[in-house]
């Protein structure tokens, strides 16, 4: 009895040191993270540029950028205060969500720090062709919790992933018409001039678009009305440590203010 008393606790200060071991880990793990972001945010707020870094278009007076992750972290004061021959970013549309269950990490300190800054925002879905559109707009609408005075939900179609443009345009109708019926407003449609031009085209000109369409100095080449214009995707934004798109609204700050959700 006394040799299997002592093997037991042979066994138990063992499993206490590993225990030891993971939660020390664990604790070292969290605090280099800790350091990590801490250090982001410094550059971040630390960021500074004497211009935008592109050509603005001209004949447009509401700006803005779209972020994700990729952005990293971003001080959205700085953002907000950046003006370079009249021109500031007004408006961010932020990354909520991607495919099925996929939630930026990001997504929800963006929108809210943005929001305090006095940005205007909205959120946007990267669709993935091969799933259920019904499903990505779940994911979506969980993840997106937009509110009055944002921007209206915006789908990000980009690619065909191998799927037939016919397959695609069911399963992101079924997105648009999910998120519709939640919000009561129409969606609006992010993709290039081109990948529109070829795949989207009539079927959808009832939604919104926000066309991507970059090197060209006036407007987007697409044979349809749009509302915002991505002209850039290498622009520099105080605050923001990389490169960033920049987008231009398509109308005035009447215009700008009705699209706003209601």
């Amino acid at each position: 009895m006394a040799r299997k008393a002592k093997k037991n606790n042979r066994i138990e200060r063992v499993l206490w040191l590993l225990v030891l071991i993971v939660l020390g880990g664990v604790s070292l793990f969290l605090s280099i993270r800790y350091l990590l972001q801490q250090e982001q945010e410094k550059k971040a707020s630390e960021a500074r540029y004497t211009a935008f870094g592109i050509t603005m278009p001209s004949g447009y007076d509401i700006h803005g950028i779209d972020v994700s992750s990729h952005q990293r972290s971003i001080a959205w004061p700085e953002v907000k205060a950046m003006e370079v021959d009249g021109t500031r970013m007004g408006f961010a549309f932020i990354k909520a969500s991607e495919g099925l269950n996929d939630a930026d990490k990001k997504f929800k300190t963006n929108f809210e720090s943005a929001k305090a800054a006095g940005m205007i925002c909205g959120a946007y879905h990267f669709f993935l062709a091969t799933k259920s559109g019904k499903d990505q707009a779940a994911n979506f609408i969980r993840q997106a919790g937009l509110q009055k005075g944002d921007l209206p939900p915006v789908v990000d179609i980009e690619q065909l992933y191998g799927v037939k443009p016919e397959l695609m345009r069911t399963r992101l109708k079924e997105w648009l018409q999910a998120v519709e019926a939640h919000y009561g407003i129409k969606p609006i449609i992010y993709t290039y001039a081109d990948f529109y031009n070829r795949n989207l085209g009539k079927k959808f000109n009832d939604y919104p678009l926000w066309v991507a369409h970059y090197l060209e100095p006036e407007k987007p080449r697409v044979g349809r009305e749009w509302t915002f214009w991505q002209h850039s995707e290498t622009g520099r934004v105080n605050g923001i440590i990389t490169a960033v798109d920049c987008n231009v609204f398509n109308g005035d700050s009447t215009a700008f203010r009705q699209l706003l959700l209601q």
